[in-house]
């Protein structure tokens, strides 16, 4: 005897031994003509006997395994893990309690009735998603003090986790539905791509301090480059990612109140004074950090400032007039 008539002989012996749970007694009813379950007649059967059929026609179907496919990978749900449990005398119930209530018993076709575990389920799904699943890539910048280049974009994949969970739950309940569901891979688009990167950084500044030197980039084409002077010492001109906050001509020169600010310390010089250190062009970066041309042009190729990007004064109005201000500046 299989295990399958085993265990339908254990329940049947529970259902005649008592009246079921919906008021039914198994023995004594019979169930009404043209009435079927999944499209099985068990019409003028008792549901002892309509379990039975039942049984025999659908048992081994519902407990099969099902395969789903999903962009070439397999994953098999087993009766065992989804907790299956198939009730051939309760389906034969349900078949009649719904003939009883219908105007016509004739027309009557019942599910079988199945239960199984929704959280097994949702974990079988979670696991066919991950075999699939790829997250989306942005596109972004990429970046040297020497060159420029955009990581491209990649599309992400997933599928729909609620649909797959509907589908398979069906199939469980249905022995007529296939064994082997594919299940579509959906796209999912970046949300930045390689025009989006170029549009944020049509202009971008490199300052490469242990070189000396600042290049402007446009549409990540080097178009200018030019020897600088970078923060001494105890000064260092700031690593990091900026933009270009603010720029000036002849800038007037808030001298900080530090003892290397001299005789002008907490004083302001005016744009366009011999003793205005900024001289004739100002490009804002952060923390009153910034790119401005100097007379000293010796210390060009020098860790020679407080933390400026000095330059010399063609070079400066040179970069004033390609950079806009909100341009990235990288300094490395």
């Amino acid at each position: 005897m299989t295990r399958s008539r085993v265990l339908l002989s254990a329940t049947l012996a529970a259902g005649l031994a008592a009246t079921g749970a919906c008021g039914v007694d198994a023995r004594a009813t019979v169930i009404p003509e043209g009435v079927r379950v999944a499209g099985l007649e068990v019409g003028g059967l008792a549901p002892s006997a309509a379990a039975e059929r039942i049984e025999a026609a659908f048992g081994d179907r519902l407990r099969e395994r099902i395969q789903v496919r999903a962009a070439g990978h397999r994953r098999t749900l087993s009766a065992r893990f989804a907790r299956l449990r198939f009730d051939a005398l309760r389906s034969a119930l349900r078949a009649d309690r719904a003939a009883r209530r219908a105007a016509d018993p004739s027309t009557v076709d019942v599910q079988p009735w199945v239960g199984f575990s929704e959280a097994r389920l949702r974990a079988f799904v979670r696991r066919v998603a991950r075999a699939v699943a790829r997250r989306p890539r942005d596109a972004r910048l990429r970046y040297s003090v020497t060159r420029l280049s955009i990581r491209p974009a990649r599309a992400g994949y997933d599928i729909d986790r609620r649909a797959l969970r509907r589908r398979i739950a069906a199939t469980l309940r249905d022995p007529a539905a296939p064994r082997v569901l594919r299940a579509a891979r959906r796209t999912i688009a970046p949300k930045v791509r390689r025009r989006n990167v170029l549009a944020r950084n049509g202009t971008v500044v490199t300052v490469h301090r242990r070189g000396f030197r600042l290049r402007v980039f446009k549409r990540l084409r080097r178009v200018a480059s030019y020897p600088v002077a970078v923060g001494m010492p105890g000064h260092a001109t700031p690593r990091g990612r900026y933009r270009i906050a603010n720029k000036a001509v002849n800038p007037a020169w808030a001298a900080p109140d530090k003892p290397w600010a001299g005789a002008y310390r907490g004083e302001v010089v005016a744009g366009g004074a011999a003793a205005n250190p900024l001289r004739a062009r100002w490009l804002g970066i952060v923390d009153g950090v910034g790119i401005h041309s100097t007379a000293a042009t010796w210390s060009l190729g020098r860790r020679a400032s407080h933390g400026c990007i000095r330059m010399a004064v063609p070079a400066v109005k040179r970069v004033y007039r390609l950079v806009p201000v909100g341009s990235r500046v990288i300094v490395k």
